[in-house]
């Protein structure tokens, strides 16, 4: 059975990619184009690009001499929703850590207070 969730994280993994899907995030555009930036062979891209393909992340077409690559967005909804639990737990956390803070500071207040009563 296939991990898509691993699968999808490891894609993210590496720089080159999230940039490639960083620049495909504003539209389409050619293998060429999106190679422009880096100053690696094209047979590097194309290795990036089957890893991003195999992933979901992107679609690659023809259209005669173009060859264009479109974001996928749908697996980065699973990515999201399985770090939307962990925020919500660190959330917690922090506003538990809040509480504790205020109720320390109240706490010191009423010491000082009652140090400055004659």
């Amino acid at each position: 059975m296939i991990d898509h969730l691993s699968t999808t994280f490891a894609a993210l993994s590496d720089p080159t990619r999230r940039a490639i899907l960083a620049r495909l995030a504003m539209g389409e555009t050619s293998v060429k184009e999106l190679a422009e930036p880096f100053s690696i062979s094209a047979p590097s891209i194309t290795k990036h690009l089957k890893v991003l393909e195999r992933a979901g992340l992107i679609t690659r077409s023809r259209d005669a001499q173009w060859r264009p690559c479109r974001l996928e967005a749908a697996p980065l909804l699973a990515v999201s929703d399985w770090i939307e639990n962990y925020r919500r737990f660190w959330e917690h956390r922090m506003n538990r850590l809040d509480d504790y803070l205020s109720t320390l500071e109240i706490k010191e207040a009423r010491k000082h207070a009652r140090k400055r009563k004659p």
